[in-house]
């Protein structure tokens, strides 16, 4: 089941040094560029002899803590619905989020947070730093169980980068509003791992199909990743928002929003279900979505995109259809709408450096611009991760714990297989 002496010989050395290549490395970059900023630096703060309770930490950690859960915590039993990759679901994603935290506090920080040649952090970084993650863990769920941790860190690496540099074009060039990630988090995240897909498709992945399927208790631990993620949704969405009535509404909206799409689900759930009975599958992760949708099949018969966790319908075509209401919200501001508080929400329109439509036409812009980063940048990892050496596992072996790990249990199956075998070989 492991495979060949050399490919598990190659397997022990190849994970151990990259992890410790890459860490070594972010490190040392850390060590040269990263500083607190004043809101955590105690002769910054303190210089000012302003109160404690006034540090930004206090306002900002709570939206951190949050999202830190759903990135952790929600993501990694939410792709634990494979009967037999749960260990991997759950700890790769833990592998991926803490070097992408890491990463893409630098990455981000020389994008947009340089001070005098530093890098300064504080809660605001980390809170950024785990979009990004969020990001790539999506990415990670269309190539779920068909690639190795080495495999993942170096998409990790790759699309760290393109999304700092997707994120800074967006924001800082074009001035696009995306308020919940729908392009930056959501879009990208989606069609850059559905292009990694595809550079990766396996014709022969029937040989392992059979492991694809989920149970009764994966199911379960799944929905729990499911609920995470509900729970705290509201906050994923309002934490890069302006503090203020800014992220009160969409607090408010996407708190609303949860519940309206909870119940169609449920519907469409027992309206398409055989007998009218719920399908546990249909409803993990998909509050969200329950109206967009395209069957994977058609994926991967018509595109050859074996899209394993279905983030094309949960956060792909979810994403697209936030980013373009967007266009529609940003084409009709003005001021009666929204009345001083327009500054916060387009300070172009609002400045009268821009009109209401040609903000629109910039809106629309920037999620050409991330469709295009994300499905080129996919391609070129995809690219890079076809490499035969880094070890990606056997078609007739995707979906399988035990390549990767000491399972329970195995020992002992091994040890009554040989035990048979001997016992048979007696008898003849």
């Amino acid at each position: 089941m492991a495979g060949s002496p050399r490919r598990a010989a190659g397997r022990r050395l190849q994970l151990p040094l990259l992890c410790l290549l890459l860490q070594g490395a972010t490190a040392i970059l850390f060590a040269v560029f990263v500083r607190y900023d004043p809101d955590a630096d105690a002769a910054l703060w303190h210089w000012g002899n302003r109160s404690s309770s006034d540090n930004e930490f206090y306002f900002r950690y709570p939206s951190f803590q949050d999202v830190h859960v759903m990135v952790f915590v929600g993501f990694g039993f939410l792709m634990a619905f494979l009967q037999r990759y749960g260990f991997s679901s759950v700890a790769f994603t833990f592998l991926l989020a803490a070097f992408a935290l890491q990463w893409a506090t630098l990455v981000q920080g020389f994008f947009h947070s340089m001070h005098g040649g530093r890098i300064h952090v504080g809660v605001q970084s980390m809170i950024n730093a785990d979009f990004c993650a969020a990001a790539v863990l999506i990415s990670f769920g269309a190539v779920l169980g068909k690639t190795g941790p080495v495999q993942l860190l170096l998409m990790a690496l790759l699309e760290v980068l393109l999304f700092g540099l997707n994120e800074f074009v967006l924001l800082s060039v074009l001035g696009v509003k995306d308020a919940g990630g729908s392009m930056t988090i959501h879009t990208f995240g989606a069609y850059f791992g559905l292009a990694l897909s595809r550079v990766l498709y396996r014709p022969q992945l029937e040989k392992s199909r059979h492991r694809q399927g989920s149970v009764y208790h994966s199911d379960l631990f799944a929905m729990i990743g499911t609920i995470f993620l509900w729970t705290f949704w509201p906050s994923f969405n309002s934490a890069p928002t302006m503090p203020g009535d800014g992220q009160h509404r969409t607090s408010l909206n996407t708190y609303y929003s949860l519940t309206a799409s909870t119940l169609s689900t449920f519907a469409l759930s027992a309206l398409v279900g055989e007998h009218g009975r719920l399908d546990m599958p249909g409803g993990e992760g998909h509050t969200d979505s329950s109206l967009v949708s395209c069957p994977q099949p058609v994926l991967e018969a018509k595109f050859k995109v074996q899209d394993t966790c279905g983030v094309h319908n949960l956060h792909g075509m979810p994403g697209v259809l936030g980013a373009l209401l967007g266009v529609l919200v940003a084409g009709l501001a003005t001021h009666e709408a929204y009345g001083d508080g327009l500054g916060s929400v387009f300070p172009l329109v609002a400045g009268g450096r821009r009109s209401a439509t040609a903000q629109a036409v910039f809106q629309l812009c920037g999620l050409l611009v991330t469709l295009t980063f994300a499905s080129v940048g996919g391609g070129l990892g995809g690219l890079l991760l076809r490499l035969p050496f880094l070890g990606p596992p056997p078609d007739s072996q995707c979906f399988e714990d035990r390549i990767y790990w000491e399972v329970p249990g195995e020992r002992e199956e091994e040890a009554q297989g040989s035990l048979g075998a001997e016992e048979t070989d007696t008898r003849a």
